[in-house]
Formats: C-alpha cells, structure tokens, sequence
C-alpha cells in the first residue's frame, strides 16, 4: 500500500477487526481486553555515562567480532573507557575477537554485555550517524538513541559475559 493506489475493504466487529486487500491478502487482528503495560517503567531514567559512537564503524565491528559467536548466546562484550571501546567475544569451539573503535567516552571504565543480533538490529534502524548509549551498569537496561535526537528509543538488556 505504499502508493496509495489499492483499496483496501475493512470490516469492524466489537472484538475483531479485518483488512482486504486488492490483492487477495486479509489481515485479522483481535482486540486484547485488558490494560496496556505501563511501558515508561523500563525506559532507563538514570542512566548518567554516555557512549557516542559512530553508527557504521560501530555496527560493522559487532557484526565483525560475532562472526565467532555461538548461536546460542551471541554475547558481544563492551569494554568502555579512556575515549576507546573494545568489543570482544570469546568462544571455546571458534577461538576469540577483538576489535577497538574511539568513542566518546569519558565516564568511569565500564564492561558490558549484549547479545550481538539485538545491538545490529538497533543500529539498522537508527536514522543519523551517531549512536548515543546510556548506560548505568553491567546489569542495568541500557538506552539507546540517535545523537541527533530522533524520537525513538531502544531499551536493552545486558547479557552477562
């Protein structure tokens, strides 16, 4: 539907809805009776260290060192401070990897761990070239955000490592 040019047929009930489309395709969502979670409890508001990093380089040195990763965890681990950031990943079977970025980072030494997938699937629908992570501590929720102040946040869960 993106050119706006389909019809689409929708039919309401008190409990379903339906979509039809041109195409053959119908969609049919329940309604869910009950109350939406209160989703501002997970978003992080204390999180004082702050990780910038440059998007690309960030994204292609995690999908880099989790080459090695087993499929089970997919733990990358973020070692932060000085201005430099260490990402690395041990496996027993594969061996190890290590890759080195400089950062933003001027908080005290940090280590961290994500699971890889989530940390690439963030990273591809940031929209500037600049990440922002707000971290708080190895078992804390992190906040993640483009630099630029887009309007969406990501929420992950560290990993341990």
């Amino acid at each position: 539907m993106d050119d706006g040019g389909e019809s689409v047929q929708v039919e309401l009930s008190p409990a379903k809805i339906r979509l039809t489309f041109a195409g053959g395709v119908t969609l049919i969502s329940k309604l869910i009776d009950g109350t939406f979670p209160d989703y501002q409890r997970v978003i992080p508001t204390g999180n004082d260290k702050r990780l910038t990093v440059e998007r690309d380089a960030f994204a292609k040195a995690v999908d880099r060192v989790s080459t090695i990763s087993s499929e089970r965890g997919r733990a990358v681990k973020l070692a932060m401070g000085d201005g430099r950031l260490a990402l690395s990943v041990t496996n027993p079977d594969a061996g190890s990897a290590t890759e080195e970025l400089d950062v933003d980072y001027e908080a005290s030494a940090l280590d961290i761990g994500f699971n890889a997938r989530y940390l690439l699937d963030i990273t591809a629908q940031l929209q500037g070239d600049t990440a922002l992570f707000k971290l708080a501590d190895p078992g804390s929720p992190t906040l993640i955000q483009d630099r630029d102040g887009a309007p969406a946040l990501y929420v992950l869960m560290p990993m341990r490592v």
